[in-house]
């Protein structure tokens, strides 16, 4: 990857070299144990050169662009071929984009234009549908405190990717992992024998953790805050049950409605005042956006 791809990709809070990883197994998977593509080898000569641009096939928010510049960048190097293909980005991650707009050009070798091809569309698609499907969350809570949050519902390997392109359509990110923020649920309350049990033992054993309590209830919220808890996630409650909440906990927690939102509902429960709303959909649901590589005519 040149120097500006790798650039990009920190400046949007990606590792380059996972990115290298996930572009490298997915040009793999395409490409099989002899990283051959037998149409392109057939059909096109080797010192062919050409253009050709990425370009939107319906309006929505752009997501990826850095990362399918990795995949041109990196195919010659992984097919052994040598050489290199030069990507110009037209668009920027988290633009409005329209049907016919051009959102990347890409010049080189033909063969390894048409190569690269599925796999950068694959990830740019994928992360615009997402960067998409949030946006439309973001813009349903306008007007609202209410940000809205992906999850842990990711696809395997690509959950830093997919949980980029939420920040880029304008969503927040909750936690990366079980790693980075301690979430007692309910498995972990029954286990732990109830909330204030679980929270103090999570507290000793990782100080420095946050912490997040899932809750069912207006008597468990209020449980959970006098145990200490900062954080909660008010799990399947209706509007009326949130607002209570609110009226309860006040300034002492983060509220996060969580469990079966959709979006025509997100305005009325963006309005209970709680902090948060989490979908699972944005990175388990949302539809790709539609992007393609279009060759010019010579």
């Amino acid at each position: 990857m040149i120097e500006s791809t790798v650039r990009a990709l920190r400046d949007g809070g990606l590792d380059p070299e996972r990115v290298r990883h996930v572009v490298v197994d997915a040009l793999a998977e395409d490409l099989g144990p002899d990283f051959l593509d037998v149409t392109s080898v057939a059909t096109v000569p080797d010192e062919q050169q050409d253009t050709a641009d990425l370009v939107a096939r319906e309006d929505g928010v752009v997501a990826g662009l850095p990362v399918a510049a990795a995949v041109f960048e990196l195919v010659g190097e992984v097919t052994g071929a040598g050489r290199t293909v030069a990507v110009s980005l037209v668009a920027h991650d988290g633009q409005r984009v329209a049907r016919g707009d051009v959102l990347a050009t890409v010049t080189g070798p033909t063969r390894l234009l048409l190569t690269a091809e599925r796999t950068a569309l694959n990830l740019l698609s994928r992360m615009s549908g997402v960067a998409t499907h949030t946006r439309a969350w973001a813009d349903a809570l306008a007007g609202t405190k209410a940000m809205v949050l992906d999850t842990r519902k990711t696809t395997p390997g690509l959950r830093a990717l997919e949980k980029y392109a939420v920040r880029a359509g304008g969503g927040t990110n909750k936690r990366m992992g079980l790693h980075d923020v301690a979430m007692v649920k309910d498995n972990h309350k029954l286990a732990a024998g109830g909330i204030a049990p679980a929270f103090r033992r999570v507290r000793e054993a990782f100080p420095e953790v946050p912490v997040q309590v899932e809750v069912d209830t207006l008597a468990e919220a209020v449980e959970a805050v006098e145990a200490g808890a900062d954080f909660l996630l008010l799990d399947n409650m209706t509007p009326a049950q949130l607002r209570a909440v609110v009226d309860a906990v006040g300034d002492r927690a983060e509220l996060e409605a969580t469990g079966g939102l959709t979006l025509p509902v997100a305005a009325e429960y963006g309005a209970t005042g709680v902090d948060f709303l989490s979908v699972g959909a944005l990175t388990h649901s949302s539809p790709i956006l539609d992007i393609a590589l279009d060759l010019r005519d010579k």
